[in-house]
């Protein structure tokens, strides 16, 4: 990848890192993020919008993410966000070492379809070292192995006039008086046919553990780290990624993320 691409990963995630931080830090003035109405949060989803199509124009459908050495895996995978789900569901699968999942594809394809994680297991996987680039401002190089999602999609059929993947996931994160919300992502389908965006279910030559997102974690390597999403059970192919939460396509960007979070 060339050096300009590199600049650019490191600048939005410095980018990301300072809203991130400030965000965190609960800094009145980054409140506009929870306001869906704020002239300057419209602005930052316009420039938002610009990058998406930017990125698309300049990079294409198939360019790679850099890919490291082993030697170059320095420490394990960092576990953050949700790292131990407490749902019922989860924990039921969880008890029983995963043998009952299935990782179901549904929505606007030919025939809906389920896999076990044995199937999973026995289809042509691939696995790559990437890193990690975390909107907290920390990176982290590890090995994960899966299986394509081009590969699931196209054992389901996908339907003409379907434009995003939607990945359904076990974990629930925020709270207060509302309760916690289902967490979900999105991807459009060019990053979700991408050669590097695997359903994976390895980590480092071990089972993906539970703190990372087992049984299967889906990796989008061109997109920021809240962009791979854990614990996924159903991928929806879907006209539109604005019918969940508040119609911005994913957990995080409902609360003031970019969507898209290209690097």
């Amino acid at each position: 990848m060339s050096k300009g691409v590199m600049t650019r990963r490191n600048l939005l995630r410095a980018s990301g890192s300072l809203v991130a931080a400030s965000t965190l830090a609960g800094c009145d003035q980054f409140d506009f993020l929870g306001q869906r109405d704020h002239k300057v949060r419209d602005v930052l989803e316009s420039a938002n919008s610009l990058t998406y199509r930017v990125q698309r124009m300049l990079l294409g459908p198939n360019a790679l993410a850099p890919e490291y050495a082993a030697s170059e895996i320095r420490q394990g995978q960092r576990p953050n966000g949700s790292t131990n789900p407490q749902t019922a569901e989860y924990l039921a699968l969880k008890a029983n070492d995963f043998a009952d999942y299935r990782l179901k594809i549904t929505g606007l394809v030919e025939r809906e379809v389920s896999f076990s994680l044995d199937e999973l297991r026995r289809m042509t996987a691939r696995t790559q070292i990437t890193r990690h680039d975390c909107v907290e401002g920390w990176s982290c190089i590890a090995k994960w192995t899966g299986t394509p999602l081009s590969v699931l999609l196209k054992e389901a059929g996908v339907k003409a006039g379907a434009k995003f993947a939607v990945f359904y996931c076990y974990d629930v994160l925020g709270g207060g008086l509302s309760g916690g919300e289902a967490y979900y992502e999105s991807c459009d389908l060019i990053d979700a046919n991408h050669p590097q965006t695997i359903a994976a279910y390895g980590l480092n030559d071990e089972v993906l553990p539970v703190s990372n997102g087992a049984p299967v974690r889906v990796r989008i390597e061109r997109a920021l780290g809240y962009k791979q999403p854990k614990y996924v059970y159903e991928i929806e192919l879907a006209a539109t990624n604005t019918q969940l939460g508040q119609g911005q396509g994913s957990y995080w960007a409902d609360h003031g993320y970019d969507w898209y979070a290209g690097i």
